[in-house]
């Protein structure tokens, strides 16, 4: 089955699926009063592309409302968020996509009320890319007037000394098949709407100032490729799904990240890069993919640990979800189901 083929399947029957016999498992929010449906970002228009970029530069202009954060800006608010808990919502805990499925509604949701974007939330699904024959720097997410710019240049950062294990990251590169530091933190992007970004925190948990850094690694189209994905859609369970996205060091979640490279390629400080928001985006397009394949069974279904030092305790849906200096925590339960408040949101294949 051809890759087009076989997301034409899977979009018939999750639009089957939503009016299909109601869920074995009670609703858990109220419904809707209006649905956003997210399109990948080729399939928004020209304007549609060009006032989403406005809004994230404005973003990144807006004062940071918390006063005890050392954030300059509300962009860097999300992701000193993300910093303060990624050791809670990554590593193979059950929390990891609920987790980020909120992160990605909170941030889409700013952009609109905070800086009025009004157009559709976007992601990028990088396997449209991955499975055409163009070198990464033709993709156009990478567009600098259109997209978010390219490439890191050599020789135009260095990364600094690292006070203490792990600030960094002292796993990074985690595995055998992560690029060398000074090839990953290749070098500034210099072109493109965000090519003048000053970030201020990060690399890591550090608080630096610097540009907006990527180091390209091509060698991980591989592990994003269609046949990787169907495999994936193939899961039974929530379990099996999760293994595949999120298995450290070698799922797709990691996968993605190290494509790009840079601030985005960093456990911690990945949000320092707006792509980060893309490519988390595609992630929970994936696992709602799923879910709507089959959901009755599938859209309440959840496991994992809660805690990456244990792996006998249990996720449930009464689990809280928290988002520090951005938004109140809430329970896994709330995120489940897009249709239902606060999401709000379908995706277009």
């Amino acid at each position: 089955m051809t890759v087009f083929l076989f997301y034409l399947v899977l979009a018939l029957r999750a639009c089957s699926m939503l009016f299909a016999s109601p869920i074995s498992q009670p609703l858990h929010g109220t419904p809707c009063k209006s649905i956003d449906h997210r399109k990948e970002w080729r399939d928004l228009t020209a304007k549609q592309r060009l006032d989403y970029i406005q809004a994230v530069l404005c973003f990144q202009s807006l004062p940071p409302r918390n006063s005890s954060s050392r954030a300059t800006s509300r962009f860097e608010e999300f992701q000193e968020t993300h910093i303060a808990v990624t050791g809670f919502v990554h590593f193979n805990v059950g929390q990891f996509l609920p987790w980020h499925r909120g992160l990605v509604t909170l941030y889409t949701n700013a952009l609109r009320n905070e800086c009025g974007y009004n157009g559709p939330g976007t992601y990028w699904h990088w396997t449209r890319d991955i499975d055409s024959d163009l070198p990464m720097e033709q993709w156009q997410i990478f567009d600098p007037n259109t997209g978010f710019g390219g490439d890191g240049v050599s020789g135009t950062y260095e990364l600094p000394p690292d006070p203490l294990p792990d600030n960094i990251g002292s796993t990074n590169p985690p595995t055998a098949d992560f690029l060398p530091r000074e090839q990953c933190y290749k070098g500034c992007v210099q072109d493109g709407p965000f090519a003048n970004l000053t970030l201020h925190i990060g690399p890591g948990r550090l608080y630096t100032e610097r540009c907006l850094v990527r180091g390209f690694d091509p060698s991980r189209r591989r592990q994003l490729s269609g046949p990787v994905i169907e495999g994936l859609m193939e899961s039974r369970t929530f379990e099996e799904f999760r293994q595949g996205i999120d298995v450290t060091g070698t799922g797709i979640h990691t996968a993605g990240h190290a494509l790009v490279g840079g601030e985005v390629s960093n456990l911690y400080s990945a949000g320092g890069d707006p792509l980060f928001y893309f490519h988390h985006g595609n992630l929970d397009r994936l696992w709602w993919l799923w879910q709507h394949a089959d959901r009755e069974r599938r859209l309440y279904d959840l496991s994992g640990p809660t805690d990456k030092n244990d792996p006998t305790t249990k996720i449930t849906f009464d689990f809280e979800l928290k988002y520090p200096g951005l938004a109140p925590s809430i329970k896994i339960r709330n995120v489940m189901d897009s249709l239902l408040e606060p999401n709000c949101f379908t995706y277009e294949p």
